[in-house]
């Protein structure tokens, strides 16, 4: 009788729409997710991020968003950052291990040429450089404060010497909107590329206001790159809306924002988790 009530529920569940809101399917799933000895907790729902076919129609809607490969390895570090019960210790080193592959991913947006080197063999061979130096200051990090400062230690493994500057922007408690409080920039910014770094995004708020302080600054907007750990559909509409030529990398895709403007899964506040504040 169990197999064959748990049979007609895997054939009843319809499939939840990209961005769609947890409907029956979720709590169906939620059934399903139990095993015979084990309590069961139907009244919370099962939400996944997007999966492949999902996230393909989103970057063909928006080519700018990039979704970096979704490795078992990568998935499982995310996982662990999701996990609520994960220790704060553990929440920072596998912070810190997703975000440094984040970053090496996000620097293929960078513009290549080729390059020939002789090796030790004594032969020359075809390869690839940056038409950008770091070592004349042509790439520069920004963070958004205070969650994108957890993104700085991993810029700065892969991109030794860089320079980072900051951009501190909350809420307005009247207007609710995002407000300027605090920027500071190295030199000549307005010359260099720019990677942007907040780890979520979500309505896309903070990030927007970041870019309209950048592009004052004398900054185009496609050397911009907003480099973020979790993002959803509506986040990454709400900037190819407001500067669709920012390119967005991504480590992973949820499903959509709740009524809260919380991403869900999510993986809660990840300013608070990485530097244990609450």
């Amino acid at each position: 009788m169990w197999r064959r009530a748990v049979s007609l529920l895997r054939q009843r569940a319809p499939p939840v729409a990209l961005g769609a809101s947890v409907t029956a399917a979720a709590g169906a799933a939620a059934l399903l997710a139990g095993t015979p000895g084990r309590e069961t907790r139907c009244d919370i729902p099962t939400v996944n991020q997007l999966g492949a076919k999902g996230a393909a129609e989103l970057q063909k809607k928006f080519p700018n968003f990039r979704l970096i490969p979704q490795t078992e390895q990568n998935k499982a570090i995310m996982t662990i950052l999701r996990d609520e019960n994960t220790k704060p210790a553990d929440f920072v080193f596998f912070s810190d291990r997703i975000i440094r592959t984040l970053v090496e991913d996000a620097l293929e947006e960078m513009p290549h040429e080729t390059k020939v080197v002789k090796t030790p063999t004594g032969v020359y061979t075809n390869g690839v450089g940056w038409k950008v130096k770091l070592e004349d200051g042509a790439i520069c990090g920004v963070s958004i404060v205070r969650a994108g400062e957890s993104m700085e230690a991993g810029v700065r493994q892969v991109l030794r010497g860089i320079k980072i500057g900051k951009i501190l922007i909350q809420r307005d408690e009247e207007t609710a909107l995002p407000k300027l409080f605090y920027s500071k920039f190295p030199p000549n910014i307005s010359q260099q590329m720019v990677l942007l770094l907040d780890p979520m995004l979500a309505t896309g708020g903070s990030a927007i206001a970041a870019i309209d302080v950048l592009v004052e600054k004398g900054v185009p907007p496609e050397r911009i790159i907003f480099i973020n750990l979790v993002t959803c559909p509506e986040g990454v509409a709400a900037m190819a809306k407001a500067y669709p030529k920012v390119r967005i990398v991504s480590a992973a895709l949820d499903a959509y924002l709740d009524a809260r403007k919380y991403i869900v899964p999510g993986l809660g506040d990840f300013g608070d988790r990485y530097f244990g504040t609450t």
